[in-house]
């Protein structure tokens, strides 16, 4: 058996969470999309990003890779959760002004397809149904290269004013 290794860096995640908290959340991820926002540490361990966002809709992606094996070797559901968690929550996050958080409430996610490490580009859409004053809700899709849905999820997100 040959054992692997793997290195990545990450940057300090305080000035991140002090842009998401201090920014309207477009511009935030606008920031994360063209480099001038570091991604946060969760993503860089995982080898995700935001690649796509407008209000009320965000795209995070990824190429599946070896070390997201899961025991019968497909990715682990945890790490298209995590996938699905940012890219919802981000969905809400856009829709908020400078000054107001969410946290995730409940998160549900619905496995349709295995997905192989070396199978292409994997896209999470985060779509924001609602955003209220207390609450927000979510829903998303995963999908491959072929379009091909992997996954879909919904999520509640509580408001911090």
């Amino acid at each position: 058996m040959t054992e692997r290794q793997r290195t990545y860096t990450w940057d300090d995640p305080a000035p991140t969470s002090a842009a998401n908290r201090d920014m309207h959340g477009l511009d935030f991820l606008r920031g994360l999309i063209d480099g001038s926002i570091p991604h946060h540490p969760t993503s860089r361990t995982l080898g995700f990003r935001v690649t796509d966002a407008r209000e009320g809709w965000v795209e995070v992606s990824m190429e599946p890779q070896e070390f997201h094996a899961n025991a019968v070797g497909s990715m682990h559901g945890g790490v298209i959760a995590t996938m699905f968690d940012t890219a919802m929550g981000f969905s809400v996050s856009s829709t908020l002004e400078a000054g107001v958080g969410y946290t995730t409430l409940d998160l549900q996610v619905r496995y349709l397809r295995g997905i192989q490490a070396g199978s292409g580009v994997v896209r999470v859409h985060g779509i924001c149904e609602y955003s209220g004053r207390r609450t927000a809700t979510a829903r998303g899709e995963a999908r491959d290269e072929n379009d091909r849905l992997l996954a879909t999820a919904s999520t509640t997100c509580l408001i911090l004013r």
